[in-house]
Formats: C-alpha cells, structure tokens, sequence
C-alpha cells in the first residue's frame, strides 16, 4: 500500500459514479485506487509539449512563401478554410 497523506472529498453524478465503480469491479480493486490511476495516467505539460515538439519535428518540410505578407495570406485562407 502507497504512503497516502491527503484525503479528499469527491462528488460524482450517479453515471460517473456507476462507471467508476464498475471499472473497480472490473480490476477488483477500490474506487479510490481508480481514480488514483486515472490521475497517475494525466500527462504532465512536459509530456504534451515534448509530444508536441516531436511530431512538429517528424513532418515532411514543406514551401513556405518568402515574404512574411503572402504567408500571413495563405495562413489566414488555410484558417478560414477549416472554420467554414
């Protein structure tokens, strides 16, 4: 058993609770112990931004416009394209 030093109080709707409970169930371990894991699993923001950086760095190098006014135009055309 971990050293645990802090208690917290959680309030779940029913299906959370249900889902939550099952999953316990499931591995035959406590609710607690659950969301324990659920929370051990969250990446750190290191995580997200070396995942980030990582996959920038694996795309194929593309044309980008020589003056910063056409890349400025094709951005905000590429943007329009994908709210629309």
């Amino acid at each position: 058993m971990r050293n645990l030093h802090r208690r917290v109080h959680l309030l779940l709707d029913e299906p959370r609770h249900r889902k939550v409970a099952i999953e316990a169930k499931r591995r035959q371990v406590s609710v607690a112990e659950v969301i324990r894991d659920a929370i051990d699993r969250m990446p750190a923001n290191e995580d997200i931004r070396r995942s980030a950086i990582d996959f920038i760095l694996a795309l194929e190098p593309m044309p980008v416009p020589d003056h910063p006014v056409d890349l400025r135009r094709e951005l905000d055309a590429e943007h329009e394209r994908r709210v629309v």
